[in-house]
Order: C-alpha cells, then structure tokens, then sequence
C-alpha cells in the first residue's frame, strides 16, 4: 500500500470518527462505528477514573502526613510551653497613640514634587 493511500484511509478514518459524511454509510457500517467509539469512550472513562483514584490516594497519604507533622509539631509546643524555654520570643508592642509624619509625593515614583 502506497504511503498516498494510507493518508487517504487515515482521513476516512477521521471522517467516520468526527462523524462527517455519514450519509454515505451503510447502517451496519454507522452501528460498528457507534461500537468503536462506546468501545473508545468506555477506555477512556476507566483511565480517568484510574487516574483519580490514584490521584485520591496520593492526597489521602499526603493528609496523613501532614497530620503527623501537625501532631508532632503540637507536642513540640506543648513541650517548650511546659518548660518555660520558648524557641521563639514573641515581641508584644503596648498600643496606644502613635505619632505618625506622613509625606504627599505628587506624580509618578520617578518624578516626585514635594
């Protein structure tokens, strides 16, 4: 078979697959055809949802990670809270009334007039 002549199938192919010109198909022909494409869509949805199952467990590991992470993060906390040795020193500012000196630019960054 000629290389023209397979490109020449491959577009009848096509053409059946995309459903153009089917007017010209036997009954029998557009029936195998409907089976092909059931055959097809059926192979497709089993991957997808192949692929979200896999995708599903991965999250699901994932989760269980981070709540061991969390879990031992919580009694990191509960450690240094017990001890009075806190890792990380929390700076509270007092509130109360602030003085604050505020400048107006006019005009674009690179062209301030003051």
């Amino acid at each position: 078979m000629s290389i023209a002549r397979m490109i020449e199938q491959l577009e009848i192919s096509k053409r059946k697959l995309l459903g153009e010109e089917l007017d010209t198909y036997a009954i029998d022909e557009l029936v195998q055809i409907e089976n092909q494409l059931e055959y097809s869509l059926s192979k497709i949805r089993a991957t997808k949802s192949q692929l979200f199952k896999e995708r599903i467990e991965k999250l699901k590991e994932e989760e269980r990670s981070l709540l061991e992470e969390n879990k031992r993060l919580q009694c990191r906390f509960e450690q240094q809270r017990s001890s009075n040795k806190p890792d990380v020193e929390l700076i509270v500012e007092e509130q109360g009334e602030e003085e604050v000196e505020t400048e107006l630019f006019i005009g674009r960054p690179e062209r301030r007039i003051l």
